[in-house]
């Protein structure tokens, strides 16, 4: 039994509860005060670095966020149809599928986001339009050229859907924790006892990292770990230090 049951559909929930989470959590972060001893960069360099309207980013994680629901729903909606009466699985077994989805996604993103910045025609004209977010925001999270957001994020989602076998209501919680940790990787704040922070090394500085010039060529891992760039030596470690003026910077420390 959960919340919704009896009030909106699995489908729905699993297509719609992302996208609304998105807006919620992005806008938390976007309405907090500017919390400068927690900022990995300045405001400044924020309002002078980003080459890309704020309106823009908007319209463009809209767009993408449209395509994701479209795919989503009919996705959600045709293996609900074709496996009939749906019987939730034990809770062990959700975990499992969501960490299988986890590392499904996670192998589909690394590689498909590598690809995008070592073919130089897809970088120049798909993947650089992300990194026109200099200094990311949470609200920027998603804001990708449309074919990158399909490949990378629709595409990968749907894969690790099929492949973990779960639900469309373990697919609903699933998603929102994505969800969830692509916004804070990308909030540019390192506030005290975040658990992503906690759990996951994949996490606001890793990517951070990853914007930078220098690291531009490391740290491909999203949303979860780091097993990949790990394994395949695209790891690029870094140190977390404070900025005299306030605010924490990522170093770079490659090895």
């Amino acid at each position: 039994m959960v919340f919704w049951e009896g009030y909106v559909s699995d489908e729905l929930m699993g297509t719609f509860a992302p996208i609304v989470l998105y807006w919620v959590y992005a806008g938390f972060y976007h309405l907090l005060p500017p919390l400068d001893r927690y900022r990995l960069h300045t405001r400044r360099d924020e309002e002078t670095k980003n080459l890309v309207p704020f309106s823009t980013v908007v319209k463009g994680v809209l767009l993408q966020q449209l395509v994701q629901a479209i795919v989503a729903l009919f996705l959600l909606t045709a293996t609900a149809s074709a496996s009939g009466v749906i019987v939730q699985p034990s809770i062990p077994k959700q975990i499992l599928q969501i960490a299988i989805a986890m590392f499904v996604m996670d192998t589909w993103q690394y590689f498909v986001h590598r690809y995008m910045h070592q073919n130089k025609f897809l970088y120049r004209h798909i993947h650089s339009q992300h990194h026109r977010l200099v200094i990311p925001y949470a609200i920027g999270a998603l804001y990708n050229h449309p074919i990158e957001g399909l490949l990378l994020d629709t595409v990968g989602g749907a894969i690790s859907y099929l492949v973990s076998g779960m639900t469309a209501r373990t697919a609903a919680v699933f998603f929102c924790v994505a969800v969830v940790k692509t916004v804070d990787d990308h909030c540019g704040l390192w506030l005290p006892g975040n658990i992503f922070h906690i759990f996951f090394q994949n996490n606001t500085a890793y990517h951070d990292i990853h914007h930078q010039l220098q690291g531009l060529k490391y740290n491909y891992s999203q949303p979860f770990f780091s097993i990949w760039d790990k394994l395949l030596g695209t790891y690029m470690p870094f140190d977390l230090v404070k900025r005299p003026k306030g605010g924490f910077e990522a170093r770079l420390a490659k090895e």
